[in-house]
Order: C-alpha cells, then structure tokens, then sequence
C-alpha cells in the first residue's frame, strides 16, 4: 500500500501541471480562434460590402444624373419650340392683320 501512496503523491503534482497545462493551451486556442482571425475575416468581408454597396449606390447616382440631364433636355427643347410656337403665331397674326389691311385698302 505505501507503494501506491508513493505514485498517487508523485502523480498528483504531474496531474495537476497537465491539468493547468491543457486549461493554457485551451485559453490561448480560444483567443486565437476569436479575436485576430475572426475580427479580420470580418473587416475584410464588411468592407468588401461596404465597397459593393458604395458601387450599387454610384451607379444610381450616374443613372439619376442621366436621368436628370435627359429631362434638363427635354426643358430646354420643350421652352426652344415654345418660343418658335409664339414667334409663329405673332408672324402668322401680323400677316392676316396686314392682308386685311391691304385687302381694304
């Protein structure tokens, strides 16, 4: 029996440093399993998203710029026959007066 007390009183020492041993290695994967990999792994995915998303948005915004500059187009198109419309008429109403005129006179 003093025997087996002998190797359970050596034993309990080396149990003890293998148990604080594993508890530091499981400690130390923990943190490198979450904190650099995990934080850069997103960061880089967030900003991969970020950047898609920032393209999606300036191709809105050219296509609402060329929308924006088709319409301006329109304006001044519909404003340049506008002005050729009252240009005509006043042409038109001069005339008719100045045939009366010259038919009465």
């Amino acid at each position: 029996m003093e025997g087996a007390e002998k190797m359970e009183s050596k034993d309990k020492p080396l149990k003890s440093q293998v148990v604080i041993r594993c508890a530091k290695a499981a400690i130390l994967l923990s943190l490198l399993k979450s904190f650099p990999n995990r934080h850069l792994t997103t960061s880089i995915e967030d900003q991969r998203e970020e950047k898609e998303m920032m393209m999606r948005e300036i191709g809105d915004l050219k296509m609402e710029l060329a929308r924006e500059r088709l319409k301006s187009k329109r304006i001044k198109l519909c404003g340049l026959m506008e002005v050729i419309l009252q240009v005509m008429a006043v042409l038109s109403i001069s005339t008719f007066l100045l045939v009366i005129v010259l038919v009465q006179g």
